[in-house]
């Protein structure tokens, strides 16, 4: 009995786990409602509710909800979140961009009127580009967004009820190319390393001039004697089809890199710094070309001032690289937006006031001096001025292309016009192709390699859309219909080589550069596999 009884003791003086949890998590409930009187519902506490709450927080918590639901919750928030919020917030800026110009201009605004027509085709080129980016095939890089700009002004000038409300004149459309042009010279001008400039190789030399002015001189022929255009004309054609792009070329050569092809060779870095020096030289040559085509008098005198123009531009540009190289000082306040304010204003002055002066290929050239010239002279903070003027880029940038397909009017092209021209640009890139091949040889590149570079040297679109327009522009500043009808095709031949080469080239780049290249990574892993083999052996 005493044994019993004592057994009987001991359990009342130590209860069970069980017991112990259920008495603190009643005694946390009843300090949770001294401390808060009423439920969380807000209503009087009841008996056991305080036990039933902390029993859901913990089931709560224990099982969370899904990912897609905490999404769904987000964007139909109130007040709203994430996507919803996005769209509603870029709506209301296009929308009051539009209210803002059309309380100040009037009818300008509205349909048919001039800042209308540039408000709808900036936004239509920028939603073309954006579906474009979106385009992603496995393995592949991205379609170039700058293919959706030039096909939406196409659009928007081809479809017969857009086409009637909006309208931009030629003089406004011509500036604002003009204004695309100096900032495309600004960032070529900064681009340019000075130290890689000495330490080039005789195969980045070649393979920046060589297919350039092969493929310029055989477009100057094609186009002289299969479409008729005079030589001068046919020059500037040459030029202008003859650079190829950067906007392709880089971001499809960074994928490449990412990816260890072609690394342990340098074929990327090659082709992405061979690409500048491959624009520069087309602009110059067509810069000189134009001002022998618009210039009077016998061709002693028309090549004397094409020399003349080189001249000034250079030294035009020495002078204002000078300049902003010192002014202002790198003391004062705000410094980066203040050369990125001076380089840009002078580079759009010495634009257009050499076609006022009559030397229009002075400004691009002129341009390109100073840029380079300038950031040699900022040194650390020309990187800084560098992405102020690509913010400027990405502005005119939907307009140049938009401007550029919203140019070509299906109406007024002939089909035999159009099988001309196809027929030129294909015949000048076969020549380009195997003068690349050609001039890759002999610098330590297989065969494999060889081919990638020749098909990698193929898209076409930047300098093509910033310079294909300006000889039209300048014909009909003169107002002389030959020289517009020479223009015209000039520009359908650049508007063709932007629409089929960009985005061959970027596909070809994207399929062949895994297949023709090494990767350093795996070679790297074979040379290892082999020490380790003859190692055990």
């Amino acid at each position: 009995m005493e044994n019993k009884d004592k057994t009987i003791e001991h359990e009342d003086s130590e209860p069970s786990t069980g017991v112990k949890n259920t008495v603190s998590t009643y005694q946390e409930a009843q300090e949770e409602t001294i401390m808060n009187p009423k439920g969380i519902d807000g209503n009087e506490p009841t008996e056991g509710s305080n036990l039933l709450n902390s029993g859901e927080k913990m089931q709560q918590e224990a099982t969370p909800e899904p990912n897609h639901l905490q999404r769904i919750r987000q964007t139909f928030a109130c007040p709203p979140h994430g996507l919803l919020d996005s769209i509603v917030t870029n709506v209301t800026m296009v929308v009051l961009l539009w209210a803002v110009v059309w309380s100040i201009t009037g009818s300008e605004c509205l349909p048919g009127g001039n800042l209308f027509g540039i408000i709808i085709l900036f936004y239509c080129a920028v939603t073309g580009g954006k579906l474009f980016g979106l385009i992603k095939l496995p393995t592949l890089p991205p379609l170039p967004p700058l293919l959706g700009m030039l096909l939406a002004g196409f659009l928007i000038r081809n479809i017969p009820v857009i086409s009637d409300n909006i309208q931009i004149k030629h003089k406004w459309s011509s500036a604002l190319r003009s204004i695309a042009l100096s900032v495309i010279l600004v960032r070529a001008g900064l681009g340019l390393d000075s130290n890689a400039l000495k330490k080039l190789k005789g195969v980045c030399v070649r393979l920046s001039m060589g297919p350039c002015l092969v493929e310029a001189c055989s477009s100057a022929l094609l186009a002289h004697f299969l479409m008729g255009l005079p030589w001068q004309w046919g020059f500037m054609l040459g030029f202008v089809v003859g650079a190829v792009s950067p906007a392709v070329v880089v971001p499809s050569m960074l994928l490449l890199q990412e990816g260890g092809y072609g690394v342990e060779k340098g074929v990327p870095t090659l082709l992405m710094a061979a690409g500048s020096f491959d624009d520069i030289l087309a602009i110059t040559g067509f810069n000189t070309c134009l001002g022998m085509a618009f210039s009077t008098g016998s061709t002693v005198f028309n090549v004397l001032k094409g020399v003349l123009e080189v001249v000034i531009g250079m030294a035009a540009g020495f002078l204002l690289g000078f300049f902003i190289q010192y002014f202002p000082s790198s003391d004062q306040d705000k410094l980066v937006w203040k050369r990125a304010y001076l380089v840009l204003g002078l580079a759009v002055l010495a634009v257009f006031s050499s076609t006022y002066f009559g030397f229009p290929g002075s400004g691009g050239l002129c341009t390109l001096v100073m840029a380079f010239l300038a950031g040699k002279g900022w040194a650390s903070t020309k990187v800084d001025v560098e992405k102020i003027i690509a913010v400027a880029w990405s502005i005119f940038q939907p307009l140049l292309f938009g401007l550029i397909g919203a140019e070509v009017s299906i109406a007024s092209l002939r089909p035999e016009t159009v099988g001309l021209c196809v027929a030129t640009l294909g015949i000048a890139v076969l020549i380009r192709i195997l003068t690349t091949y050609l001039m890759v040889c002999f610098a330590g590149f297989n065969i494999k390699e060889k081919i990638f570079i020749s098909f990698a040297w193929l898209p076409k679109a930047t300098v093509q859309a910033a310079i294909g327009s300006v000889a039209l522009d300048t014909a009909r500043s003169h107002g002389e219909k030959e020289l517009e009808g020479y223009g015209m095709d000039v520009l359908t031949v650049a508007f063709l080589a932007i629409l089929i080469t960009a985005p061959i080239g970027g596909l070809l780049i994207g399929l062949l550069g895994p297949r023709l290249l090494e990767k350093a990574e795996q070679k790297n892993k074979d040379e290892e596999d082999q020490g380790e083999t003859s190692i055990q052996a």
